[in-house]
């Protein structure tokens, strides 16, 4: 069954470094997966950028000027091979936790168990 794959920013850290007063250094992210049923996992995760004081002034995006899809691009970027199969595996074990819950049986509901009184 295919999963649909959605990406959200929950966080951002920035830090002064050299002439900017706003290197995004950390990013915090969710990747939230659906199947055609409509069950849900999702993977929290945490992805930091090395902040560099030589970064070329023309190609440097303003914090402000910054958006979702450009950021995520950058996670997306390093969320990859490995790691991103891993990813992907967490959400698919939710999905199937959902679909296949374990139910617990406690004492006194065993089969061998005596009625009730």
């Amino acid at each position: 069954m295919a999963i649909t794959y959605t990406w959200k920013l929950t966080s951002l850290k920035k830090v002064a470094v050299g002439t900017f007063d706003d290197f995004v250094c950390q990013t915090y992210w969710k990747k939230i997966g659906t199947d055609s049923d409509g069950n849900v996992g999702e993977f929290s995760g945490a992805t930091p950028f090395t902040p560099a004081a030589d970064a070329d002034p023309a190609t440097f995006a303003k914090f402000e000027d910054l958006t979702e899809t450009q950021v995520l691009n950058w996670v997306k970027a390093v969320v990859t091979g490995g790691y991103e199969t891993h990813v992907n595996e967490q959400i698919q074990a939710q999905i199937d936790a959902k679909k296949n819950p374990v139910t617990e049986v406690q004492d006194g509901k065993f089969p061998w168990s005596p009625p009730a009184a």
